[in-house]
């Protein structure tokens, strides 16, 4: 029981480890595709925890954008994370069909106002041209 323990406050600090390197490559690096790529998950869950407190967003998407929210702080995974560039994009595809999901149902102001990042990383990524 004790190695299940000790495994498992190791990956929750890798996993935070992670994310925090993430965050602070997002804050840190110059405008472009690179700050953009670090800002993504962490752009994700702030939309995620904004739209699940939403009065405008209806149950159904509320659930599904949940759903993607916990897959994408889980540290059970698809491809594992340790693996450098294809890692996040198990999170990534989950993400995206979450919120088209919710774009079908959920006023676009609402979406743009949710997302902090740069509204046209979620335009794109919610099929738009913008």
């Amino acid at each position: 029981m004790r190695g299940w323990l000790i495994g498992l406050a190791v990956t929750v600090v890798c996993v935070a480890a992670t994310w925090g390197v993430l965050v602070l490559l997002a804050r840190r690096l110059p405008p472009g595709l690179a700050r953009d790529l670090a800002a993504f998950i962490p752009d994700c869950l702030t939309t995620v925890r904004r739209l699940r407190s939403n009065p405008a967003v209806p149950r159904r998407a509320k659930i599904a954008i949940v759903i993607a929210g916990v897959w994408v702080a889980s540290p059970i995974d698809l491809i594992p994370e340790f693996l450098p560039v294809i890692g996040p994009l198990d999170d990534i595809v989950v993400v995206a069909l979450a919120l088209r999901y919710a774009a079908r149902q959920v006023p676009r102001e609402v979406l743009l106002d949710a997302w902090p990042g740069e509204p046209r990383l979620l335009l794109r990524l919610l099929g738009d041209r913008g």
